[in-house]
């Protein structure tokens, strides 16, 4: 007998569009919920109307195989209905950030040629601004509430709570699906079709569209799903944006390959994540570290709660996972894994590797999930590097995407021999575990050594007064660069710079200690919480004045 392929060994129904995953549980289960949001339950039979109806509507429209839909919406069910919906036609769908101001937007829309948007009502002015000037066409708008039951089983945030006012040339969502027939067309699309563009977060440059396919998204959903143990039995909490490239694997990909239901938040709050978890029988759910810690800080560890938590994926943003939060945790929930989520980038449809829940390894990011391969590679020449040895860190797998949208020179640069060159700094250890050590763009060079930010953020995070932390390299004219460090004191504390970068200077490298330190109320971040270290860079040399300030400590 033949060896079992990859297709072999994850796909129940073979390797197909995930809206054939649909509608495949939509006839098996068609009561079975598929989002519970705010407490209406919206069934998988529901949900695969809905997304015909939305895929005939834009046929209506002339939207073809190929179209860009851009969703510029926050977590709703709207979005995952014209997410799924477009998908059935072949129109490429690109999320946008919900929190994005006027440039951001036009970029994006500019950039990918998005002939139709659907957007919340609160956001419409955004892109009432600047409609003229993008080759958009058609516009469809929705309300956050137009879902939300009569009367709600957790608490809704006040924002989702608009006044719709009539919009002409606009299209609203619920009354245009209400009146079109579930009669959508049945194109012949291919697996490996370009059916998702997301861009990147832009930390140096631009930001590019990465095209990902039919098949990057039901591999990395399907090895998601085995590599981390999630079953059709699992109830799952979404917090994280569903417009984010880990948001929407695990809170929309996974969750429709594998017919399991999902309690959907706009977005989080430590008391209405409480409430779902208790009352929906959450077990499993992805998170970041500051989620965790205000569920720790209002229900404290005394009292067993949260009980029907199994596993919980947390990414450390900001603030990392220790051992010690992670035992704090698991005594809560009474004994729930958890554990660093995996390491993965846009350009390979996240979830690269997987932590086995039987043998966490603190420090790294896990394993290779099935059917992936990692090595690591000299950047100068690209030979591969000796275990732990660090070098940058080079992605393979069929959830590679297929290049950058109309920017072949970057293709050409971050693919090579199917590998993703990941710009990213990490090493393996003999027993297959990846740790992910910073990116070499971000690298910062002091007196010769190299000085990667998020090695810096880990030693920084241990000071008591401390609950956020970011660094970056500032110019110095004796050392090339010296770490500057921005952080955020924890509620009630006072801190100032010069007492850290004394305390800092007993407990690191003498070129690692940060030379200047920024005390703020908060730090610039994404929605999924990953700080922003190029709006800190761009902060630093707004301000920076030779002639005003005395060189950086030596």
């Amino acid at each position: 007998m033949a060896n079992p392929t990859i297709s072999d060994m994850l796909y129940e129904w073979g390797e197909r569009p995930l809206h054939e995953y649909l509608r495949m549980h939509a006839q098996k289960t068609p009561g079975q919920p598929a989002i519970i949001w705010y407490g209406r339950i919206i069934t998988y039979g529901e949900l695969e109307d809905w997304t015909d109806r939305f895929a005939t509507f834009l046929t209506s429209q002339r939207v073809a195989v190929g179209d860009r839909v851009a969703l510029y919406l926050g977590n709703c069910p709207q979005f995952v209905i014209a997410f799924l919906g477009a998908q059935k036609i072949g129109a490429i769908v690109t999320p946008v950030s919900p929190a994005f101001k006027e440039w951001e937007l036009q970029y994006q829309l500019d950039h990918s040629g998005a002939r139709v948007i659907v957007l919340s009502y609160d956001n419409y002015a955004v892109l009432a601004s600047i409609r003229d000037q993008t080759a958009v066409e058609l516009v469809v708008a929705t309300d956050y509430c137009d879902f939300l039951p009569e009367t709600p089983t957790l608490p809704v945030p006040p924002e989702m709570v608009v006044s719709r006012v009539h919009l002409d040339n606009v299209a609203d969502l619920i009354e245009t699906l209400s009146a079109t027939p579930a009669n959508p067309p049945e194109p012949d699309l291919e697996i490996g079709q370009v059916s998702l563009m997301i861009y990147t977060s832009g930390t140096t440059g631009s930001p590019k569209g990465a095209m990902l396919t039919y098949r990057n998204a039901i591999f990395k959903a399907a090895a998601g799903c085995v590599s981390n143990g999630v079953t059709a039995k699992d109830v799952t909490l979404a917090t994280m944006p569903l417009s984010h490239i880990a948001g929407l694997l695990v809170g929309l990909n996974l969750v429709i390959y594998q017919g399991i239901s999902e309690v959907l938040l706009y977005r989080f709050d430590p008391d209405a994540a409480v409430q779902a978890i208790e009352q929906y029988g959450v077990t499993w759910w992805l998170s970041v570290v500051p989620m965790n810690r205000a569920i720790l800080d209002r229900l404290g560890t005394k009292s067993p709660r949260l009980t029907s938590l199994q596993h919980n994926l947390c990414t450390s943003f900001g603030m990392p996972l220790t051992e010690d939060l992670a035992h704090q945790w698991q005594t809560l929930t009474n004994g729930c894994r958890i554990h660093e989520s995996s390491y993965g980038l846009t350009e390979t449809h996240t979830g690269d590797t997987a932590m086995p829940v039987d043998a966490i390894r603190w420090g790294t990011v896990g394993k290779p999930v099935i059917g992936c391969q990692i090595r690591i590679v000299d950047p100068d020449t690209g030979q591969e590097c000796p275990v732990n040895t660090q070098g940058e860190i080079a992605v393979r797998n069929p959830g590679v995407f297929a290049g950058y949208w109309h920017a072949p020179e970057a293709t050409a640069a971050a693919l090579r021999d199917g590998y993703v060159l990941t710009g990213d700094v990490g090493k393996m250890d003999d027993d297959g575990y990846l740790y992910f050590q910073g990116r070499f763009k971000e690298m910062i060079k002091v007196s010769g050594y190299s000085v990667f930010p998020e090695d810096v953020e880990s030693l920084l995070i241990h000071h008591p007064k401390i609950a956020q932390v970011a660094v970056i390299g500032i110019t110095h004219p004796y050392h090339g660069e010296v770490v500057k460090a921005y952080v955020v004191a924890k509620p009630g504390e006072t801190l100032s710079p010069e007492e850290l970068i004394d305390w800092s200077k007993e407990r690191m490298a003498h070129y690692k200690y940060p030379r200047e330190v920024e005390v703020l109320a908060s730090l610039p971040a994404t929605g999924t919480g990953k700080i922003l270290r190029r709006i800190l860079k761009e902060r630093q040399q707004s301000t920076s004045d030779p002639g005003r300030n005395q060189p950086p400590r030596a």
